[in-house]
């Protein structure tokens, strides 16, 4: 059985997109992320060192979309998801999803997203 944690719904104003509208000016995004990583030695000790800190991810996840300037979601959630391989060895997979609350279509559109996965 694989363990998840599972961060849902954070909401982060960046700059993202090919638009000169999107450019200029941060826009609401929303990320879900699932960390994939074993975490019952955590759930025995109640020891926060045995796992993924998912303070430290949602840090830096606010960090790497606000530092950014991206042209697409693609480049913010893969380079997102490399990052959160790299930042714990007992991290096996991760998915991100990340989207754009209000898109600059002129169709009724509630959002626009992608999700990325990567496995170690």
């Amino acid at each position: 059985m694989t363990d998840v944690i599972e961060l849902r719904e954070l909401r982060v104003s960046a700059v993202v997109g090919v638009l000169a509208e999107e450019r200029n000016r941060p826009q609401p995004l929303v990320f879900n992320l699932d960390i994939e990583r074993p975490f019952e030695a955590a759930a025995i000790s109640d020891d926060l060192s045995e796992t993924t800190n998912y303070a430290e991810v949602l840090a830096m996840t606010e960090r790497v979309a606000r530092e950014g300037s991206f042209l697409l979601l693609e480049t913010l959630a893969y380079r997102l998801a490399h990052e959160i391989l790299a930042l714990d060895g007992a991290i096996e997979a991760v998915s991100v999803a990340v989207r754009k609350e209000r898109p600059p279509v002129s169709e009724d559109v509630a959002s626009v997203g992608v999700r990325c996965s990567l496995r170690r």
